[in-house]
């Protein structure tokens, strides 16, 4: 990303409002093109190093447990953007399978599908059936609702659910939280969680501890990125409102195809590429939607996220550092945290 789209992008999400978190934080954009961050924590401090290293002699070290995020797999596109879908979430999942440390679990933040046909979600079952981490949570993108308002996503994904598919779960102290903003979703809208989710939302999260680390995670981001293309969510706001005593905060999303992260004091906002195609930085073309790169380098705009935790009561230090360099800078507070893995494929 050159230093004009820096800040460019940087201005018109300084000038966006209305997301429910306090912008005394620091907000920043990495390239969509190819950028990894490795997040690993020791007593408490989480450091990033270069992609390359994951697969190193410190490989898996440092971590409680790890998980893996998936978005955005699209099984039934094939335009030019991507005639192989199928194909690259089979290498998502390769890469998944490589790993030196199993992940305990796969999370997919949405768009299974691109038409919410049953043929495509057989065709991404099939493929999920080869990945290590046999336990896989779902929740689902707006493609996933488009034929027939998620009632195949649902017989599918569905079971023990609420609503329209939001639920919640525990894994070795941290709770974890479904959420559903592409319900009745307009084309070009923000995502919306609405009333019924939201009060039970507040019940879900009332009397956990505040010492809880929270992982949030829906498709469309619970914060506003680019309102002119529907990337954010109208009612995060009071999402948020309810995670505010939390000492430890993570909200993974997708939908946006590529990778953008905020830190406000004790969230911390992600979203992940796509393993089908990429899309354009906001504001930086007329609109959203596939974007189509060289043959050679598609598989470096497309990735997955591992995710290291580690319990710990100390405060944090955020290092971050771009692919390559062996620079950082640090900032922030907090208690426990995650450690976030961006692996592009190439």
């Amino acid at each position: 990303m050159t230093t004009k789209k820096h800040s460019l992008i940087d201005q018109r999400l300084q000038d966006l409002n209305d997301d429910g978190v306090d912008r005394r934080g620091f907000l920043k954009c990495m390239a969509w093109a190819g950028t990894g961050l490795v997040w690993t924590m020791s007593g408490g401090i989480p450091a990033s190093r270069a992609f390359a290293n994951v697969y190193g002699k410190h490989a898996g070290k440092g971590g409680d447990f790890s998980f893996v995020q998936i978005s955005d797999s699209h099984i039934g596109f094939s335009k030019p953007a991507n005639p192989d879908v199928t194909a690259t979430l089979q290498t998502a999942i390769n890469k998944i399978n490589a790993m030196p440390q199993k992940p305990d679990f796969i999370i997919h933040t949405g768009d299974l599908s691109q038409l919410s046909k049953p043929s495509e979600f057989d065709t991404l079952d099939q493929a999920l059936k080869g990945a290590a981490a046999k336990q896989i949570y779902f929740v689902p993108g707006e493609h996933d609702m488009l034929s027939d308002n998620g009632e195949e996503y649902l017989k599918r994904y569905g079971k023990g659910t609420k609503g329209s598919g939001w639920y919640s779960f525990d894994h070795k102290g941290v709770h974890f939280v479904a959420l559903v903003n592409v319900a009745n979703l307009k084309a070009g809208g923000m995502g919306s969680l609405g009333h019924e989710q939201l009060e039970w939302l507040g019940g879900d999260l009332k009397g956990r501890s505040a010492s809880t680390p929270i992982v949030l995670f829906a498709h469309i981001p619970l914060w506003t990125i680019y309102p002119d293309w529907g990337w954010g969510t109208d009612d995060s706001e009071q999402a948020l409102s309810y995670v505010k005593r939390f000492g430890s905060v993570t909200v993974l999303n997708g939908h946006i195809h590529q990778i953008m992260q905020k830190i406000e004091g004790k969230v911390s906002f992600h979203t992940a590429m796509s393993t089908a195609f990429p899309q354009p930085a906001p504001g930086t073309a007329p609109s959203a939607g596939p974007m189509k790169v060289p043959a050679d380098q598609l598989q470096r705009v497309l990735g997955i996220t591992d995710v290291n935790y580690l319990v710990s009561g100390s405060s944090l230090a955020i290092v971050d550092s771009p692919l390559g360099d062996s620079g950082s800078s640090a900032s922030g507070s907090g208690r426990g945290g995650l450690a976030v893995v961006d692996s592009v494929f190439g």
